[in-house]
């Protein structure tokens, strides 16, 4: 059953006229004919099965047939503070943080980032990556869209009210077990292609953040998130 993500509010035994967005993915694409059903979520928790009852050239209409609280979050809330990369390593970094269970994404620079955003002129590049998260749950079926947070400076970030468990992935760095006595709420830092100078990782330490070695080799800035939070999947299991 196809699963579309919709911004209007949801209830059972009513009657909602799809946005265009969905309306253009199923009924345009997909061709859906009346009588058709799909799962509608709109992030506010749970999920919802619909029946296509009507179909006309520029909108359609559903019937709201049962809801399903489950959300499929993690056992963990992961605060992603990731330094932007360029291009396609962005995207995937932010899909596949999406489809392991991150609770939200803090995009940040830092002295190596490849590239700045500024809101105002940018925000056609903030709804792209929101888009990509929105996505990322349709696929993997998780209800709670994670937030993509406007840039800051890694500065700025560090010196916010972060959660007590800090991480960052700090590779050929000297480290305890980091995860022994981790609590389920944290936050992860992961640098840009370049990684974080050496400064900079002195200063998160500064901050409470652990050093996190994640085996013998350097995983790219891509790559880190996805390694990171597999782990913490596994470490935290859902009971």
């Amino acid at each position: 059953m196809p699963r579309f993500y919709i911004e209007t509010d949801l209830a059972v035994d009513t009657t909602v006229e799809l946005t265009e967005t969905v309306f253009h993915h199923w009924v345009k694409v997909l061709r859906a004919q009346v009588g058709e059903q799909a799962t509608l979520f709109n992030g506010q928790g749970g999920e919802y099965e619909v029946r296509l009852t009507e179909v006309a050239k520029k909108s359609a209409s559903v019937a709201v047939q049962s809801f399903h609280p489950d959300n499929r979050t993690p056992a963990f809330n992961a605060l992603l503070g990731q330094v932007m990369s360029k291009g396609d390593r962005m995207d995937y970094a932010i899909q596949k943080a999406v489809e392991l269970g991150v609770s939200k994404i803090q995009l940040l620079t830092s002295e190596r980032c490849e590239m700045r955003l500024k809101y105002d002129r940018d925000q056609k590049k903030l709804d792209h990556w929101q888009g990509i998260a929105i996505a990322a749950c349709e696929q993997c079926g998780m209800n709670i869209v994670p937030e993509i947070l406007a840039p800051l400076s890694l500065q700025s970030w560090l010196e916010n009210k972060l959660p007590e468990t800090r991480f960052v992935l700090a590779p050929e760095k000297e480290q305890t077990d980091v995860l022994a006595n981790a609590s389920s709420n944290l936050a992860l830092l992961i640098g840009p292609e370049g990684g974080l100078s050496e400064a900079e990782i002195l200063t998160a330490n500064q901050y409470g953040f652990k050093n996190w070695c994640i085996g013998q080799r350097v995983l790219r800035t891509e790559t880190a998130p996805i390694v990171a939070l597999s782990i913490l999947n596994y470490y935290f299991p859902l009971k």
